[in-house]
């Protein structure tokens, strides 16, 4: 006798589709999802700062920081890495941090010394990177520490910048030219250091295979 609302081969089922997870589209992973809204901050927190607005810029800016933090941490918690977030990510960053060194340099509130240090840093970088890859087709471009405590000390210095325009006290403002400088220092040391490994993995690659080591 078969109790009622059980099927052996219905459970069997039900278990088999549970424990198996299904694919999700890069474009609805929940990291994605937090890196896009980053992207759409973008326009509103240049428009805010722009007009002058520094308090809602600061506020926009922050939200933007917690989205960068939190995709990752949801990446993993998830376990809904994408291909598509390990370009997305490390591209919104960049198009968030040079949309906003460009117009408080061109509202006079940046010295124009330091884009010019941070955009002449990341051009070499992109025309290396083109000219190795079509050189000896080297596809490791993986950044280094030093390149993510630069990206770091960036982020850290924008958000000192909007925040001395909302309260000016003396400390905010050391702690604004203190990261300032730390960016420039970090730049073009990073700068350096990523030159001397990327011509390690040629090395690697023309003479045999890489190591597998992280610098």
């Amino acid at each position: 006798m078969q109790v009622m609302g059980f099927s052996p081969d219905a459970t069997t089922l039900n278990v088999r589709s549970l424990s198996r997870p299904r694919p999700v589209n890069s474009l609805r992973a929940a990291p994605n999802l937090l890196t896009l809204l980053r992207i759409c901050l973008i326009p509103l927190l240049v428009a805010a700062v722009w007009q002058r607005h520094f308090g809602l810029a600061f506020g926009l800016f922050m939200i933007a920081a917690c989205t960068d933090i939190m995709d990752g941490m949801v990446a993993r918690w998830l376990k809904q890495g994408t291909v598509l977030g390990q370009y997305l990510d490390p591209a919104a960053d960049k198009l968030l941090l040079s949309s906003l060194f460009i117009v408080l340099t061109v509202m006079k509130i940046l010295d124009p010394k330091i884009v010019l240090v941070v955009f002449g840093r990341d051009l070499g970088m992109s025309l290396s990177a083109a000219i190795i890859y079509g050189l000896v087709k080297l596809k490791d471009f993986r950044p280094t520490r030093l390149g993510k405590a630069n990206s770091f000390s960036q982020v850290v210095a924008i958000g000192l910048v909007l925040l001395s325009l909302v309260n000016a006290r003396p400390f905010i403002l050391a702690l604004r030219q203190g990261a300032l400088d730390a960016t420039i220092f970090l730049t073009v040391v990073s700068g350096f250091h990523y030159a001397w490994v990327v011509s390690q993995r040629i090395d690697a690659t023309t003479d045999g295979p890489d190591s597998g080591s992280t610098l």
